[in-house]
């Protein structure tokens, strides 16, 4: 199974993070598959740049989002354009 998640990067104690789709068995910095996005918590406010299409591809084909990057999801819009789709089908 696929999950949309957080890969920690950055130094230590300055955390900033990409928001890749990986196998759900991979550890959390090992393997991923491709890169959506990144985060940093550390700004003020903090940064969230997703790339939208890939996003969606990825929710259509069956990945599933961990609870922080469900609430990234939707803080920057994405999953409001996904439910319609997800409704319909």
């Amino acid at each position: 199974m696929l999950k949309i998640r957080l890969r920690r990067m950055g130094a230590r104690k300055q955390p900033s993070y990409r928001v890749v789709v990986a196998d759900s068995r991979a550890p959390r910095d090992g393997a991923f598959v491709n890169i959506i996005g990144h985060y940093n918590p550390l700004t003020d406010p903090e940064t969230v740049v997703i790339n939208e299409e890939k996003a969606l591809y990825w929710l259509r084909h069956g990945a599933q989002p961990t609870e922080t990057v469900a609430r990234l999801l939707t803080k920057a819009s994405i999953m409001q354009k996904f439910k319609p789709v997800k409704e319909s089908t």
